[in-house]
């Protein structure tokens, strides 16, 4: 666990009732159909998410995996083939090499499987905690919470975690968020976060758990006149 995080959990905010309201709504994973139960397809997958659109990345990884669906097809693609590939991802030739360099890895270290703990995960180049959880929740369908911006902010919002940080949020939540909700609450909160729960300009006026939410810190948008 890092040193010095500073968090707390307030049980009063129904954290599982928002996560049901929220799946309801049938918000889709951004990733999903492309990498669910795949763990080499997220751990690529996330990597040419990074700084970039959800737009640009679902293109770019369906170019890629027409190509190359394994980590020895993409460590034998040339290096520019394999950046002309995953444009106009964002910083796309150094996510070309980190790409190359995480397969190589998983064939030299792993014997080309993906591994399954967060621990292992972060020993790969580029890969921190966000990327690790998800390539463990969502490639390997194993217990593990992901914590981008979108969790940690709309977690303090709800009042739900105070946390200066998102591995605050992220251990706020292991320890006292059910595990049913683990995988669910990214893909959620991402989606929310895009749509509704705005950096600037959040959508209060017609967020579908509003009535369960503290709204701390929120700055709100001006909601059309009538």
């Amino acid at each position: 666990m890092p040193k010095k995080l500073n968090y707390s959990y307030h049980p009063e905010v129904d954290l599982p009732q928002v996560l049901e309201i929220l799946e309801a709504q049938q918000y889709p994973h951004p990733l999903g159909d492309l990498t669910s139960g795949n763990s080499f397809r997220t751990l690529v997958g996330c990597i040419i998410s990074l700084r970039t659109k959800d737009e640009v990345t679902l293109p770019a990884c369906h170019r890629l995996f027409a190509v190359a669906d394994s980590p020895q097809a993409i460590v034998d693609l040339p290096l520019e083939e394999l950046e002309r590939l995953i444009y106009p991802a964002g910083f796309y030739k150094t996510k070309a090499v980190t790409i190359q360099e995480a397969c190589r890895k998983v064939l030299d270290d792993f014997g080309g499987q993906v591994p399954h703990t967060i621990d292992e995960l972060l020993t790969f180049k580029g890969v921190g905690r966000k990327t690790a959880n998800l390539v463990v929740g969502l490639g390997h369908h194993l217990p593990a919470i992901c914590v981008d911006i979108h969790v940690h902010r709309i977690c303090n919002r709800l009042g739900v975690v105070s946390s200066t940080e998102p591995d605050g949020t992220e251990y706020a939540l292991r320890e006292n968020l059910p595990v049913a909700y683990w995988e669910k609450i990214n893909w959620l909160m991402v989606l929310h976060g895009q749509q509704i729960c705005r950096p600037i300009g959040s959508w209060c006026d017609v967020c579908s758990v509003a009535g369960l939410c503290q709204q701390v810190e929120v700055k709100k948008r001006k909601p059309p006149k009538a």
